[in-house]
């Protein structure tokens, strides 16, 4: 557990998101070992850090975030003995582990975004800002941009990021509100929280929190070990992040969803809660399974979602919230067994939740609208976790683009199911055959990709400084 001091040590959107409306991220190319140390030098004092968690409720009107990739870390001169003992996930290109995480087809990384170089290793660092008013956003961004240029490096990729009406993504869906709860770790008034069933689900009903070190590292983790021991001076209150840059093609989705209806017999609505596993409004079926005027749930925000809930014993079959609904990948919670036949309740999934911190860009799709205006729109997703390839890559490869975790074969999450696997999802239906729903291929397609390392304060002025 972090000392109350410590926080001041933790950059500010690891363990508690700003909740602002507007988001910008600087994607930046260093030419020598002295202009990136240039650049961190200028801007470390700015960083935001963890003493906001102290705050009930925060008083900046904006906020600035500092990481670095691998090859930042050689360009910034970290010495080699160091850099060696770091995961193998970190220090490999994205674009080297694209097809093991599903960037296939039009995912792949000869498709995405030319000239930007994500996940070649040409990127350095990333400056990240949020603001309350897109205004003071630009003014933030503007001035960063005269610092890291005045200071030698080149802006690769500029991606803004701003949420839409009611908290939802482009599909429609309620996010960004059921998130770990981290021992140790004061909530403050957050404006959307969803109450228990963030943390562990125990055995016999109740919740604990996730070990510290599952997010952070320095501390013991769900295993009890600590995963700093590579280079303490570094990594300590630091974590790694995860960047994609990811397509939404919501006329797709609407067109798949009315094909889905014709077929099915079944309301729009319910089968876009079956994929996902709430309704729009963030409502877990496991709760309610049934609605009534559902017409409106795409423009209803509820500030408390509700998110105590569990998949076993009450729906282990998935006749409520099916087996393959993204929810139930990405968060099993009580639902993975050993060996299909001992509940460990929320043990095993305990070793692969991650802290998601993305935005929604580009303009929404307007209501009705059933093909692509040709507008790019999709979600900046950004993730936090200790260990990259146990956490991120797990729920990526093995959860969302692989159904043998849960008996699925080879059904694929069917938000990123155009590629591989059977092209189908199944919805179990109670003392009946179940429906079946063809996938749709380029619903979610990735457009870039990046592993950073978030140091922390310590870490920063340690590397801007390359005092190793």
């Amino acid at each position: 557990m972090t000392q109350p001091g410590e926080y001041a040590d933790i950059q500010g959107n690891i363990l508690r998101g700003y909740g602002y409306d507007h988001a910008a991220h600087l994607l930046l190319n260093a030419p020598s070992t002295g202009a990136a140390r240039n650049c961190l030098t200028k801007i470390v004092d700015d960083v935001t850090t963890g003493a906001l968690l102290e705050e009930t409720v925060f008083q900046a009107r904006r906020t600035l975030n500092a990481a670095v990739t691998f090859s930042g870390l050689q360009v910034l001169g970290v010495p080699d003995v160091w850099l060696e003992g770091l995961p193998l996930a970190f220090r490999e290109a994205t674009r080297s582990r694209a097809e093991q995480l599903g960037d296939v087809g039009q995912s792949s990384p000869e498709h995405w975004t030319s000239g930007e170089d994500l996940g070649t290793g040409e990127v350095h660092l990333m400056l990240s800002v949020h603001a309350v008013t897109q205004e003071e956003l630009h003014l933030e961004v503007a001035r960063l941009r005269d610092l890291v240029e005045g200071s030698g490096l080149l802006v690769k990729a500029h991606h803004e990021g701003e949420k839409l009406h009611a908290a939802r993504e482009h599909f429609g869906f309620a996010d960004g509100f059921a998130q770990p709860d981290i021992e140790g770790v004061p909530n403050g008034r957050r404006r959307r929280t969803a109450g228990p069933g963030g943390g562990v689900a125990l055995p016999g009903g109740g919740w604990r929190e996730l070990r510290l070190g599952e997010f952070v590292l320095g501390y013991p983790d769900e295993d009890g070990q600590t995963n700093d021991v590579a280079a303490p001076a570094l990594l300590r209150n630091g974590t790694y992040l995860v960047y994609r840059q990811l397509h939404q093609d919501v006329a797709l989705f609407r067109r798949g969803l009315a094909a889905a209806s014709r077929l099915t017999g079944l309301d729009e609505e319910l089968l876009a809660a079956k994929i996902i596993g709430r309704w729009r409004d963030g409502t877990p079926l496991v709760l309610h399974p049934h609605r009534e005027g559902t017409e409106d749930l795409a423009d209803r925000e509820i500030e408390y979602p509700p998110n105590d809930f569990r998949f076993v014993p009450h729906d282990r079959d998935g006749y409520l919230c099916p087996v393959g609904a993204h929810i139930r990948r990405t968060n099993p919670r009580d639902a993975l067994d050993f060996e299909g036949t001992v509940p460990f309740s929320g043990a095993l999934t305990a070793r692969h939740r991650i802290i998601r911190r993305g935005m929604p860009y580009g303009p929404p799709l307007p209501k009705g609208m059933l093909e692509d205006d040709g507008a790019p729109r999709g979600l900046l997703f950004l993730c936090f976790n200790a260990d990259i390839g146990r956490q991120f890559e797990t729920v990526q490869a093995l959860w969302c683009n692989d159904g043998d975790t849960f008996g699925l074969g080879d059904d694929r999450d069917y938000l990123l199911s155009g590629t591989g696997g059977t092209g189908k999802m199944t919805i179990p239906v109670r003392g009946s055959r179940p429906n079946y729903i063809l996938s749709q291929e380029g619903l979610v397609v990735t457009r870039g990709a990046e592993y950073f390392l978030t140091p922390g304060i310590a870490a920063l002025r340690l590397l801007a400084r390359g005092d190793f």
